[in-house]
């Protein structure tokens, strides 16, 4: 089959396409025939190489994607060739005591395909059987290759884990990107008041369709003070933050005491100051969270299919033109998630 894959990790120049492999199901899996798959930041520091984590090489990337199953594995029940699923990317060993009680993302073997297993930029991909969710007919495999990541990450920060309820001021930093998408509308969903900051003006009419409430252009205008000015003086109660050292210390002066900020990456650095003053004296919480489990996929998966939520693709390419699509994550351009289509040979 056809793939996208780097034997070293580097630039974009690393990213091959060629010719793997094809998969074989093995017990309790399935195959899928991928027609689209999507990219997430993670795709990018992998490629590049994260400090203490070691992938097998060579390696394919991606971690969502949607397609239709062409073969099972012994045992998989439920699950029929020919059906239309999304991949779930969340792996992790489903009986520890945090799997059972729903963290599945504190499992000590937690991973997603396509970290440190083979990705979804490639024709063929096999999977566990219950990480293969069946898709709505009525629902296109662009538009659902562009869920999984980023609306599990984003229900299991807000919902989850930060307790975004009515009536509450929610101000989310980088708000045109995959998460920020994700999460507006999840914070609507719960009743709050969105505050959405982005970099350019034609990101904030992207939130304000997804249903900002207030628009911040953090190019042009100190957040902090906006907020406090939209607050009456008083701070969000929930701040958004996976920009990190970039927008860290002022995150932390938005909130209202006792309020909570929410980090779930860092994408401008990991190693921001914190002024600790802020953080006990006002009383507030930092509240960690990554990825998610099956219950934070299936709960907006569902929204979605209803029309309550919507997934939103920025660009396509196609499956060759992987590296374009790194280029133009990296280059902050894209309104919306990117998503590589992969033709389907009948």
């Amino acid at each position: 089959m056809k793939a996208i894959y780097y034997n070293e990790h580097g630039g974009r120049d690393v990213l091959t396409y060629g010719d793997v492999d094809d998969p074989v199901a093995g017990p309790g899996e399935v195959v899928v025939d991928i027609r689209a798959a999507a990219l997430n930041h993670i795709d990018l520091f992998l490629r590049r190489g994260l400090p203490g984590l070691k992938i097998p090489l060579p390696h394919i990337p991606g971690c969502d994607a949607a397609g239709v199953v062409s073969a099972l594995g012994e045992g998989v029940t439920g699950l029929s060739v020919g059906d239309r699923v999304l991949v779930n990317p969340s792996i992790s060993c489903g009986h520890c005591e945090f799997c059972d009680r729903g963290d599945a993302s504190l499992c000590t073997t937690y991973t997603l395909i396509g970290e440190t297993t083979r990705g979804t930029c490639c024709e063929k991909i096999a999977i566990p059987a219950r990480n293969a969710i069946v898709l709505a007919e009525s629902m296109p495999f662009g538009e659902a290759a562009s869920i999984p990541l980023v609306f599990l990450t984003a229900w299991r920060m807000l919902i989850s884990r930060g307790r975004v309820s009515p009536g509450e001021d929610v101000l989310i930093l980088g708000a045109s990107a995959g998460v920020g998408i994700a999460a507006i509308q999840i914070a609507k969903y719960a009743g709050a008041r969105v505050m959405a900051a982005a970099s350019t003006d034609e990101k904030l009419d992207l939130c304000r369709e997804l249903g900002a409430d207030v628009l911040i252009n953090y190019a042009e205008e100190d957040f902090v003070r906006r907020v406090r000015k939209e607050t009456n003086k008083r701070g969000a109660d929930v701040v958004v933050d996976y920009v990190g050292r970039e927008t860290w210390a002022k995150s932390l002066k938005s909130l209202v005491g006792g309020g909570r900020l929410l980090t779930c990456g860092a994408t401008t650095g990991y190693d921001p100051q914190t002024d600790l003053r802020h953080v006990f004296y006002r009383q507030l919480e930092i509240i960690g969270s990554t990825m998610g489990g099956l219950n934070d996929l299936l709960k907006p998966l569902r929204l979605i299919e209803s029309g309550k939520m919507r997934a939103v693709v920025g660009a396509t390419f196609d499956l060759e033109q992987t590296a374009d699509a790194h280029r133009l994550m990296e280059e902050r351009r894209s309104l919306g998630k990117i998503v590589i289509n992969v033709p389907h040979k009948k």
